[in-house]
């Protein structure tokens, strides 16, 4: 069985939508909840809910919060290759989601940030069929010693390689020269960035220069560029289109919509080479998301119609 494998973050999400301003000093109610997430086990996730074979490799504490996620992306269906470390703890994101669905988030360097060469699977690796990894493993080292060793064990094995940038605030405060010389051991035949990332790595504001310049910087790579509510824009060597997104008043928590994205984007597009009917695909999952609390909602019958309207399971 060929897979899809992610390398990276698997973390406890403590998902925080206030009923009011958030005053120095002050009180307000509010929601607050506790959800699996991670950038890379959340692609993993909707990989595995698209149909297609995926895999995680990463690490969490051995403490109890490391037992509940381990078993969860179980759960879902991923084959999960991941590391116990004992003196480090189960990764937290803090997530802060106002009115409007935006979400803001505060990251804990936990286990997930304690991969290292020396822990991966080369076995699943050499075996994969596609790797993608996100900025997130990239940013700090660990954990980037171990994710660019992954890319270099898949590519070698003859997988093609995602990337995710992952954050704009962290790009724009390493810098983009930095950004550059770290991601240039990179091999990336797919760039999945969102419209703040682009910006940040490009100057540009309009999609499709943003998507050329960013071409230029990972040449032959094909770059579908997250636009929120108004879709993607997807290049490649013989396309340049915007893919129209989900009509979506107003997004309930927009965390992990992109994650979503990415996972079904390249389930769909590594089954079938096609990039427009992925992208469209794609959206509707992230859009589907966005309206729902959490990077992995539970599944409900909007979802099974969305994934039935694809057609005859490509990924079999």
């Amino acid at each position: 069985m060929t897979i899809i494998m992610t390398v990276g973050d698997l973390v406890w999400d403590v998902l925080v939508k206030p009923d009011g301003l958030l005053l120095p000093g002050g009180d307000t109610t509010g929601s607050i909840k506790l959800a699996p997430g991670g950038s890379a086990a959340n692609v993993a996730v909707w990989i595995a809910r698209c149909g297609a074979p995926a895999g995680f490799i990463g690490a969490v504490g051995a403490d109890i919060f490391g037992d509940l996620i381990a078993a969860d992306l179980r759960q879902e269906g991923v084959a999960a290759h991941i590391v116990r470390l004992p003196h480090s703890e189960t990764g937290v994101v803090l997530a802060l989601i106002d009115r409007a669905g935006q979400r803001s988030m505060v990251t804990n360097r936990g286990a997930d940030h304690r991969l290292l060469p020396d822990m991966l699977p080369e076995a699943a690796l050499r075996a994969c069929r596609h790797l993608h990894v996100t900025g997130w493993s990239l940013f700090s080292d660990p954990p980037r010693a171990a994710a660019l060793h992954a890319a270099h064990i898949a590519g070698a094995g003859g997988a093609t390689i995602s990337f995710d940038p992952a954050s704009y605030q962290i790009i724009r405060e390493i810098g983009y020269d930095q950004f550059n010389r770290i991601t240039a051991e990179l091999p990336v035949d797919i760039l999945l960035p969102n419209r703040d990332e682009g910006e940040v790595l490009t100057g540009e504001r309009d999609p499709q220069a943003i998507a050329a310049a960013l071409r230029e910087r990972f040449p032959g790579a094909l770059v579908a560029l997250k636009l929120d509510r108004d879709g993607c824009f997807i290049m490649t060597p013989t396309l340049a289109q915007h893919v129209p997104g989900q009509s979506i008043d107003t997004p309930v928590d927009t965390t992990g919509a992109g994650d979503a994205f990415n996972g079904a984007f390249l389930a769909h597009y590594l089954a079938t080479g096609d990039a427009l009917t992925a992208a469209r695909f794609a959206n509707r999952i992230g859009a589907w998301v966005a309206q729902r609390t959490g990077a992995r909602p539970p599944i409900d019958d909007e979802l099974q119609r969305i994934l039935h309207d694809i057609g005859p399971n490509p990924f079999k």
